[in-house]
């Protein structure tokens, strides 16, 4: 690639969706969007890049984007998140709410994994206390990624990824050479397309948003607007998890982190205070 169409590139994601791509990384580019040329019936991704400085078209620059911003997800990646969602949020927030259904988000979801390992949960939390309400949604700016996601087909190495063989067992189905999730499990799930940098001040109240390995993606600029965007999304005692050795600019402003439990944070009540 040549210097041209790599600051391209960037310069397309940067505008498009706030991600952070390394100039000097031509391998990761390369990697990324060689098999989207191929898709889009190009013979090279100087090929693909040629035509959108030519045609501009939407849907052909979001094919780029989406393309760089894969990530990696897994079924109960680090744990942790899921015993601690598990054994403290859904009680305390189960106790705060009287009732009320608890709304969680995993933004940025991938092919899915992050919150089918949550709807797993969900269905042995109600089966404890059927009174108990939760409701989950997922998002991803892929459209490719989503509808992965919502058909719930994962390979052999997919599944053997964090998921224990109680729940594979359990919930999944052999089809050929790959494993499908139950439908029950599946039905547990609202999707969205949700572009982070888009604004999210509009699409309502969630107690408890997984954004896990996402914002360390991304350039200054996007992390502060969508920290900010947040602060509207999150309930003061409601729960923001990211990774917990994740790297933020500009988090403190907007969340705290709870003590003694890495990646775990709730809203600054100062910044509250500033926007009261």
């Amino acid at each position: 690639m040549t210097p041209e169409e790599i600051a391209q590139v960037v310069s397309l994601c940067r505008a498009r969706a706030g991600l952070k791509v390394a100039p000097d990384k031509t391998y990761l580019i390369e990697s990324r969007l060689s098999p989207v040329a191929r898709r889009e019936g190009f013979d090279s991704i100087s090929d693909l890049l040629a035509a959108l400085r030519a045609r501009r078209e939407d849907a052909l620059v979001w094919s780029v984007v989406e393309g760089m911003a894969a990530g990696e997800t897994a079924f109960f990646r680090d744990r942790t998140p899921f015993q601690q969602f598990r054994d403290e949020m859904a009680p305390q927030l189960a106790k705060a709410r009287g009732g009320a259904p608890i709304r969680v988000w995993s933004a940025a979801c991938a092919t899915g994994q992050e919150v089918y390992s949550l709807a797993m949960l969900v269905g042995e939390l109600a089966e404890a206390d059927p009174a108990l309400r939760i409701e989950l949604a997922a998002s991803d700016l892929s459209r490719r990624a989503l509808d992965r996601a919502q058909a719930g087909v994962y390979t052999q190495l997919e599944v053997q990824r964090g998921l224990p063989i109680r729940l594979l067992v359990r919930h999944f189905e052999k089809e050929g050479e790959q494993w499908k999730l139950a439908a029950d499990v599946r039905a547990r799930v609202r999707w969205r397309r949700i572009n982070l940098i888009a604004g999210l001040r509009q699409i309502g109240r969630f107690d408890v948003v997984f954004c896990r390995y996402v914002l360390g993606h991304m350039t200054e600029e996007a992390q502060r607007k969508v920290l900010e965007d947040l602060t509207c999304v999150v309930p003061t005692d409601g729960f923001l998890v990211l990774g917990a050795k994740e790297r933020i600019t500009g988090l403190g402003d907007t969340f705290q982190p709870i003590v003694g439990r890495p990646g775990l944070f709730r809203r600054n009540p100062q910044h509250q205070e500033a926007a009261a």
